[in-house]
């Protein structure tokens, strides 16, 4: 997904994004660089050097700084980035679990009755087309099952 326009709502004190998903927002507040009444926000654009996926804002001090996509998708919580974020945490889990585990490649494949594609396509952290019930599965054949916990975020 990339970042199709940037403003600045002073109003609202937050940075605003377009996105094909939507608008997103993001509070001055979650800024690295804290902006002031003396040292406001004075040009904010989409930073194609970043492949779109970052804005850079400019502050009247001439102090600079970059906010991924990211940032703004993690404060606003969209579940998608969520779904992504708690795959990839998985998935890191099972390559360290897989190597610790000893058993090799073959014997994983074997059990999991699935082929070798499909096993390096689940222990890839960059494949987000997996599913959470592929992971499980694999987890199982290492020995350890998954526990969900809900927790309630602070708004």
């Amino acid at each position: 997904m990339k970042i199709e326009n940037v403003a600045v709502n002073n109003r609202k004190k937050a940075l605003e994004i377009d996105t094909p998903k939507g608008k997103f927002s993001l509070p001055f507040s979650r800024l690295k660089l804290r902006t002031s009444a003396k040292d406001r926000i004075k040009s904010v654009y989409v930073d194609s050097e970043l492949g779109n996926n970052a804005v850079t804002y400019v502050l009247e001090s001439g102090k600079e700084d970059s906010v991924h996509l990211d940032a703004f998708l993690d404060y606003n919580r969209d579940p998608d980035f969520m779904r992504e974020i708690t795959l990839h945490k998985l998935t890191v889990d099972a390559v360290r679990l897989v190597k610790k585990s000893g058993l090799s490649k073959h014997e994983l494949v074997r059990r999991l009755k699935t082929s070798p594609s499909q096993l390096y396509r689940l222990l890839d952290p960059a494949n987000y087309k997996k599913s959470m019930d592929e992971m499980m599965r694999l987890l199982a054949v290492l020995g350890y099952r998954v526990e969900v916990h809900l927790i309630e975020d602070a708004a």
